[in-house]
C-alpha cells in the first residue's frame, strides 16, 4: 500500500521527522533506477546499508556515503528534516515563498533560509537536487568519427575539417575534475546554452577547454558510466 505524502505544513514536518522516510525520499527522488554510488570515478550499484548509521558502502570503492553526499543538502549542517519540509513548502506554494516566511516556519535565522531558498530554487529550476559545478568551468565540443577526407568520396558530406558528418559532444569540466558530457545535434548558442544553465551554478567563470583536456576528461567520464 503506497503511502499518503504530506497535505499540509504540519504534516510534512511531521512526516519529515523520521531520518529513514527522509533517506527514503531522497534516495528515490535522486536515483529512481536504484542506489547509486554517488562519487563521479565510482557509479558502482553494488553497496550495502549500513542502518545503525543511516549509510551506504560502496562494494566498488569501499567507501561510505550518505543520501547526501553529491547533492545540493552536502556541505550544509542542516539536516534533512529541515531541508524537506523547506522543499515542500516551496513547491506547493503558487505565489512563491520569502526568506523570512521560511525561517519562521522551520525554526532557522532568515540567512539560513535564503540561503535554503537559493539552493531549492536552483535545484527546481535544474530539475535535480544533483550539485550544480561552479567556480571555473571549462567548455569545449568536439565531433567523434571518422574523417571527411578519409572516407569514400560518394559518402563525404563536404570537403575540408569540421564537424560536420561526427557525432557532436559537448562537455564541461570543473576545476575540481569532475566531466559532465552529452551529444548534441549541433554547436549553436540555442543547442548549448541550456546544458550550460542546467549543469553550471549561476555566477561562475565559463571559460574555453583545449581540446585535449576535453577528450581526455570525456574518457573519463564515459568509463565511469
Amino acid at each position: 500500500m503506497k503511502t499518503r505524502g504530506p497535505k499540509t505544513l504540519l504534516d510534512a514536518v511531521r512526516y519529515f521527522a523520521d531520518p529513514v522516510v527522509c533517506r527514503d525520499f531522497l534516495a528515490a527522488a535522486r536515483w529512481p533506477n536504484g542506489v547509486t554510488c554517488p562519487r563521479k570515478e565510482c557509479g558502482s550499484k553494488e553497496h550495502w546499508l549500513i542502518k545503525t548509521r543511516n549509510l551506504w558502502r560502496c562494494k566498488s570503492c569501499k567507501k561510505q556515503f550518505s543520501v547526501k553526499v553529491g547533492s545540493i543538502f552536502e556541505d550544509s549542517p542542516l539536516g534533512l528534516d529541515k531541508w524537506l519540509p523547506a522543499v515542500w513548502i516551496l513547491t506547493a506554494s503558487k505565489k512563491g515563498y520569502s526568506s523570512h516566511r521560511l525561517a519562521a516556519a522551520i525554526g532557522v535565522c532568515q540567512k539560513t533560509a535564503w540561503f535554503m531558498l537559493h539552493r531549492i530554487r536552483a535545484a527546481l529550476k535544474n530539475g535535480s537536487f544533483e550539485t550544480p559545478l561552479s567556480g571555473e568551468v571549462e567548455a569545449n565540443t568536439t565531433g567523434v568519427g571518422g574523417k571527411e577526407k578519409n572516407k569514400h568520396a560518394s559518402k563525404r558530406l563536404h570537403q575540408g575539417t569540421g564537424n560536420a558528418g561526427k557525432a557532436i559532444v559537448f562537455g564541461l569540466l570543473s576545476r575540481h575534475g569532475e566531466v559532465r558530457a552529452k551529444t548534441v545535434s549541433d554547436e549553436s548558442g540555442a543547442t548549448l546554452h541550456p546544458f550550460i544553465r542546467k549543469n553550471i551554478e549561476t555566477g561562475s567563470d565559463l571559460l574555453p577547454m583545449t581540446l585535449a583536456r576535453f577528450v581526455l576528461g570525456w574518457k573519463m567520464s564515459m568509463r565511469t558510466r
